[in-house]
């Protein structure tokens, strides 16, 4: 197995020639830690930004790999999701950079519109960052587990058939840019945000909704639920990380490298990065032709997969 990457910058290059190191032993005899943080890495990259709810498939498929039990296992591939996340995290950085240059120069005085879309990315975060520290450790204790992700992937579903085929969000009197959102708009999408708490019903879908419910394209509702990404996954990842290690008396990244090791999580890390940034280019251009009606479907049929699945 050989990269050939031109251009490619040194400390990635670097990275890409350590991960070829171990191409050989992996190709021939992949560690399962390797492999199942790869199918991992994917499912992140693919679910977390494109409406049909990272959460509930990540869930799902921890359990499906069987890295659920023992309890050890577990809380370890628990850290790893939330580090790959970060993996999304970077791919918004990259495709958006402008955007958040921008709105940096917004901060500094030099870009009126630039700063009217920070201060209303931060007013659309509040309400989810508010409310979460309320009730996280409720969800976490109750809700995560299959049979209520499928719930909320089921009923999540038909909410995007109904936004999908019905006129009720189709306005005209609405903002057309992501500059022209006032901070009321702002404030909606975040109170819409507050949904993707529930496990299954995704951060991404309830804030497209949102953006439609003021007006905003379904394009321009996804570009804008990118970038309320940023700070949301960020605060979400560092509190996991940082407090809930804490509470729990010892540090959830040691943990995590000793149940899989440093190679699975570059992979998973470098996997869910890339394909994170071809699922945002890809949602972008569906959404400017299409509707939201064909993720609802899809959601309606993996949720009566898996309830058959766990029946059965």
């Amino acid at each position: 197995m050989t990269f050939h990457l031109v251009g490619t910058p040194i400390m990635l290059q670097a990275l890409l020639a350590f991960i070829q190191e171990q191409a050989t032993s992996l190709t021939t005899a992949m560690d399962v830690s390797a492999w199942k943080a790869l199918v991992l890495g994917l499912v992140e990259g693919i679910t977390e930004f494109i409406p049909i709810s990272s959460t509930g498939h990540l869930v799902l498929a921890e359990s499906m790999l069987g890295l659920d039990k023992p309890p050890e296992l577990k809380h370890a591939t628990d850290t790893f999701i939330i580090v790959i996340q970060g993996g999304a995290i970077l791919a918004v950085l990259g495709l958006y950079w402008p955007t958040i240059v921008r709105m940096t120069k917004g901060l500094l005085g030099h870009d009126r519109d630039g700063l009217r879309l920070f201060l209303n990315i931060c007013i659309a975060f509040l309400p989810a960052a508010a409310v979460g520290l309320v009730v996280h450790g409720w969800i976490d204790k109750y809700l995560m587990d299959d049979l209520p992700v499928i719930i909320f992937l089921f009923l999540g579903g038909l909410l995007m058939v109904f936004v999908g085929r019905g006129s009720v969000f189709q306005r005209t009197d609405g903002p057309d840019s992501l500059s022209a959102l006032r901070p009321r708009h702002a404030l909606a999408i975040g109170l819409f945000q507050c949904l993707a708490m529930l496990p299954g019903m995704s951060r991404s879908m309830v804030t497209i909704v949102g953006g439609m419910f003021v007006g905003l394209s379904p394009a321009r509702s996804a570009e804008f639920s990118f970038l309320l990404g940023l700070p949301t996954l960020v605060a979400a990842c560092l509190y996991r990380l940082v407090v809930d290690s804490n509470d729990n008396g010892h540090m959830d990244m040691t943990d995590m490298f000793e149940h899989m090791g440093a190679l699975p999580v570059i992979l998973g890390f470098i996997t869910a990065t890339l394909t994170s940034a071809i699922a945002i280019k890809w949602l972008v251009a569906y959404l400017k032709r299409h509707g939201l009606a064909a993720f609802g479907w899809y959601r309606i049929g993996f949720a009566l997969l898996m309830a058959l699945v766990l029946l059965t």
